[in-house]
């Protein structure tokens, strides 16, 4: 079996928690994975260590986390020669069928930045954590979420992922693998 790196690259948890659920449905078809956040990387990490890799982030200002985009950067040769996966992580996809095109689109601005060619890509719906954010975030969020048609109560979190995506990605990435 192959030894899968699980990289990802959050702000708020959404994209930690779906790298998460990745690897878990990787790991039960039998391979190896390393689950790491880009911003905390091992000092001897290497992607040499690894078959194969699943990279995702979450989009905040149109944009992929720094460590992402670095690590990607630094190490796209490496990347494309060996099969992997990325997933991005946005309230955009959420959203009507623009905003899901727009969040498509950011992935693909993504990859033409970098040169990454992924086998497979996947946008994943992100989530609205209001209990979680800050006065001026929360009141942010809410502003962006009112413009775009979203959930605006701040009473509660509002999680759009769909799950069995994610995991028939993941299990669709794993089964290539074999």
């Amino acid at each position: 079996m192959a030894s899968v790196l699980m990289l990802y690259g959050t702000s708020e948890g959404q994209t930690a928690a779906v790298a998460e659920r990745m690897a878990g449905v990787v790991e039960a078809t039998g391979h190896d994975v390393a689950l790491l956040n880009a911003k905390h990387l091992p000092a001897d990490f290497s992607l040499a260590d690894y078959d194969a890799a699943m990279i995702g982030g979450s989009i905040h200002m149109g944009s992929q986390p720094e460590a992402i985009r670095r690590l990607v950067d630094e190490a796209v040769e490496t990347l494309n020669a060996m099969p992997t996966a990325f997933f991005s992580v946005s309230l955009s996809a959420a959203g009507d069928e623009e905003g899901q095109a727009d969040a498509e689109g950011l992935i693909h601005d993504f990859l033409d930045e970098t040169g990454f060619e992924p086998d497979r890509t996947l946008s994943v719906a992100g989530a609205l954590k209001y209990s979680e954010y800050g006065l001026l975030t929360k009141f942010m969020m809410k502003r962006i979420a009112r413009k775009e048609g979203g959930d605006t109560d701040t009473s509660r979190d509002w999680e759009y992922t769909d799950w069995d995506s994610v995991e028939a990605f993941a299990a669709a990435f794993a089964s290539s693998l074999a």
